[in-house]
């Protein structure tokens, strides 16, 4: 009874692993900042850091490389792309301008871009691997 619970899942896994794994990073390197840092000139910066973005680019290279190496490019790119989008929303939603619109708009399209790169890459990198090595 438990397996057929978890056969219609098993095969979605490619693309849910990226998805739920960018949420749960975009909450954990972005989601807590809400803060500008308003600068003695007046200027404004942020909220986010350049080592949040770092870091947070970082660590999906994880759930890209588990989902492209094992020949689900397509699912790491969309699932990936997916999480970042939606985490994107819910986080800028609030802006009352509307604005936020575009930049959740270029979240999207800079991640489909980038993950479909990173993943293209590793997926023909890891194609020969040490196992094509020994004949």
């Amino acid at each position: 009874m438990r397996q057929g619970l978890m056969k219609p899942v098993l095969p979605l896994l490619p693309v849910l692993v990226p998805a739920g794994a960018s949420l749960l990073l975009w909450a954990a390197w972005l989601g807590w900042d809400q803060q500008r840092d308003v600068h003695p000139d007046g200027s404004a910066t942020g909220p986010y850091a350049a080592w949040q973005v770092i870091g947070l680019v970082l660590t999906l290279l994880v759930p890209v490389y588990w989902a492209a190496s094992r020949r689900h490019v397509a699912a790491a790119v969309l699932g990936t792309t997916a999480g970042l989008t939606v985490a994107a929303w819910a986080d800028w939603s609030d802006d009352s301008s509307g604005l936020f619109v575009i930049g959740v708009g270029m979240v999207m399209v800079g991640s489909l871009a980038v993950t479909a790169v990173a993943s293209t890459v590793i997926a023909s990198v890891t194609r020969g691997g040490p196992r094509s090595a020994v004949r």
